[in-house]
């Protein structure tokens, strides 16, 4: 249950964020936490203290309901959730490609899918 609750606070921050132009090293500073500790925090990785929350819904301007996902339809399946989150073990350019591809839509996934596909059939030659 953490690990899900991690997931959708780290979600809905990562997306009030981006709406917001913000950085993450931006927020971090506003919220008086480490960068690294809030990347975690968007990633799903830890939870924030009820304080740290309070101050990241005044900094990200987004209401404690929508952060926790108390506000809307149920999250998406928790499997895939998992599968697209970013995993410290990756290497930083793999969370950076996956972060780019997060805002596409199922047709530009898709015209990703084949290029990826494309590459790679290129790379077994």
């Amino acid at each position: 249950m953490n690990e899900e609750l991690a997931i959708t606070v780290g979600t809905a921050a990562r997306q009030a964020r981006e709406q917001q132009g913000l950085t993450q090293g931006d927020v971090a500073s506003q919220v008086g936490i480490a960068m690294e500790v809030y990347s975690r925090m968007e990633r799903g990785r830890v939870l924030p203290s009820s304080t740290t929350l309070r101050r990241m819904c005044m900094v990200l301007r987004i209401r404690a309901d929508t952060l926790l996902g108390l506000d809307g339809p149920s999250p998406p399946d928790e499997a895939l959730t998992l599968a697209l989150a970013d995993r410290e073990e990756d290497p930083p350019s793999l969370r950076r490609l996956v972060r780019a591809l997060r805002p596409l839509d199922e047709e530009g996934l898709k015209a990703m899918g084949l290029i990826i596909q494309g590459a790679l059939a290129l790379r077994e030659r």
